[in-house]
């Protein structure tokens, strides 16, 4: 029963977004908000967090908290510039998910000794066992929302998410007529 509800909610899909192929143009005098890249980008994290919950070795971590004790684990300790610049986080997010890390037990915090309004973030044991033990859940978590594309399907989502992100902040781009697509 569950495969058949399944393969007829991915024949839903696939039907869907065909239609979905062709966005009308404005002058058309139609607009699908379910065709809109944050229409889409937003229903694919609410799958991805959702399976991240479900997945996760330890219900109480976030993706967010996942990749913060991440960077944490590769840059021992760091401050929280660092965090938030390889966790692409607001400083006050970071400071926020650091200090929920640090009340569960999994990170310790230390002022820096020159500027004591720095805090440098280190794993500890238990924060550094977590890392260890949800890597390889993380993995799977990756495959599960990824699930229902091919190879190349999944090569091409990630090479396109990850050219939209290097394509810069558009608060920085001063050509504003590169988003001008009236035609």
């Amino acid at each position: 029963m569950r495969s058949k509800r399944r393969s007829s909610k991915a024949k839903q899909l696939q039907s869907r977004q065909k239609q979905q192929i062709a966005c009308p143009r404005p002058s058309e005098g139609r607009y699908d908000f379910h065709a809109q890249v944050g229409y889409l980008l937003r229903r694919v994290f609410q799958r991805h967090t959702a399976i991240f919950q479900r997945m996760s070795i330890d219900p109480r971590l976030t993706a967010v908290q996942f990749v913060v004790l991440c960077v944490i684990a590769e840059n021992s300790p760091c401050f929280l510039t660092t965090i938030s610049r390889s966790a692409a986080l607001d400083p006050a997010t970071t400071r926020g998910v650091v200090d929920r890390l640090g009340k569960r037990g999994l990170i310790t915090m230390t002022p820096d000794n020159v500027d004591r309004r720095r805090v440098a973030a280190e794993l500890n044991e238990k924060g550094r066992r977590l890392v260890e033990e949800m890597i390889p859940c993380s993995l799977r978590i990756t495959e599960a929302t990824m699930f229902g594309l091919n190879v190349a399907e999944r090569v091409a989502l990630q090479f396109l998410l990850t050219k939209i992100i290097e394509s810069g902040n558009p608060d920085e781009i001063e050509d504003a007529s590169l988003f001008d697509f009236k035609r």
